[in-house]
């Protein structure tokens, strides 16, 4: 099995025959969750699946899961997979290269005639993007106990439709229950969406884990009141102290380097006319790093430096943090196989640490659990514009190849000698 190669052309091939559903006038896909066009992607997997002669599962979100058999059916299934949604202005390769790399290694099998000792599964995670529903990740949350069914199906969109009442519209809510389909492990094949593979000419990420991250929502207080009769000793100015602690948030992270990121992403000014002192300031703060000591010394400063702005000024205000995740350290067993499966396939490679977030954060808490880069070009990515060549998908595709038949044999050797 070791000399097996996987078909790139074929790859390739069915990265934009996808392309099209959802396919927008600049290249890039429009694939929101529960809509018309999941709906026709997730039909044509079920296609793929069912001609490979595997058995498929859609549980009570959505997700959907795809069974080879192996030769030793007492095995749980190795698993490989992503999404296949996408942001309302997304390319043609976050998610689905890592559910189509999957479905091309079951196709490369097939093709040889060759049979694994443990199951295979291929899985497509429900609202991975969160760009209609949040939170992100909510399919794969819901199957790994974060969330209910019932707290999945309240969410709404922005037009009011709740996540339950599109999932039964689009006739894809499925019978088995969240979390009963399990697996031995979980190889996500993913592109970086960020610049470092490119930059250092490196063709697979080793993914070692994925930065923890809290997000506050940040409000201060203080007194609208008119730019030209106002003097500068009286004034309350929440603008000014909105800009302290932006200022505090970026030095904050580079006090952290080289792991930390700290963004103040959203901003609101009130009332925002010429004329006028801005009287209050809504905004967000986005806390990263791979330990999850660091970010609570991040957290603290951000909440000392914040208070510290707003009693410079007579502000009143108030920090509340809305999410936390803890940093995930991915399964040594499924990262020894990934490093087998890189040499295998003569490809360089070097360890990363996600920068964002992904459905393996929720299956690491459940199972063994590791992911695959390969670049994307100017990191970029949720944009039309997002690019990975045919050799790059192929290459990542290729080590997954190799990954899974290493973990699969690492597997069949336990099971003998336990």
């Amino acid at each position: 099995m070791s000399n097996l190669t996987i078909n790139a052309e074929r790859l390739w091939d069915s990265l934009m025959e996808t392309a099209e559903i959802g396919g927008t006038g600049d290249g890039g896909i429009a694939r929101l969750t529960l809509g018309a066009d999941d709906a026709r992607i997730r039909a044509w997997l079920m296609t793929q699946t069912t001609a490979l002669g595997m058995e498929m599962v859609v549980d009570e979100v959505g997700n959907m899961f795809a069974t080879l058999p192996g030769r030793n059916p007492d095995l749980p299934p190795i698993a490989m997979g992503s999404h296949l949604d996408t942001q309302p202005t997304g390319g043609k390769f976050d998610g689905v290269l890592g559910v189509l790399g999957g479905l091309e290694v079951l196709r490369t099998l097939r093709d040889a005639g060759l049979v694994t000792e443990a199951p295979l599964m291929l899985v497509n995670w429900t609202n991975e993007e969160g760009s209609r529903f949040s939170p992100a990740m909510l399919g794969s949350g819901v199957w790994a106990g974060v969330y209910s069914r019932s707290e999945a199906d309240a969410r709404c969109d922005a037009g009011g439709e709740s996540f339950g009442a599109a999932l039964d519209a689009i006739g894809w809510r499925g019978a088995a229950k969240a979390g009963s389909q399990r697996f031995a492990a979980m190889f996500e094949l993913h592109i970086e969406q960020g610049p470092v593979l490119e930059a250092g000419a490196v063709e697979i990420g080793v993914v070692t884990g994925v930065q923890g991250l809290r997000w506050f929502e940040a409000r201060l207080t203080g007194r609208a009141a008119h730019t030209g009769s106002t003097p500068m000793p009286m004034r309350r100015n929440a603008l000014l102290g909105a800009a302290q602690v932006i200022a505090a948030v970026d030095a904050i992270g580079l006090a952290h380097a080289p792991h930390a990121v700290a963004t103040v992403g959203f901003l609101e000014v009130s009332p925002n006319s010429n004329n006028v002192i801005p009287g209050q300031v809504d905004f967000t703060v986005d806390l990263r790093h791979p330990e999850d000591a660091v970010l609570e010394q991040m957290e603290t400063a951000l909440r000392a430096a914040f208070e510290l702005a707003a009693g410079s000024i007579g502000l009143e205000g108030r920090l509340t943090r809305i999410s936390k995740v803890d940093a995930v350290h991915f399964d040594a067993d499924c990262l020894a196989s990934v490093r087998l499966g890189v040499e295998r396939a003569g490809l360089s490679a070097c360890d990363i640490i996600s920068g964002a977030g992904h459905d393996a954060v929720h299956t690491a808490a459940v199972a063994p659990t590791v992911m695959i880069f390969v670049p994307s070009a100017g990191g970029l990515s949720h944009n039309p514009a997002e690019s990975t060549s045919p050799a790059e998908c192929a290459a990542g595709t290729q080590v997954l190849l190799n990954a899974v038949l290493a973990h699969d044999q690492l597997l069949a050797e336990r099971r003998r000698s336990a």
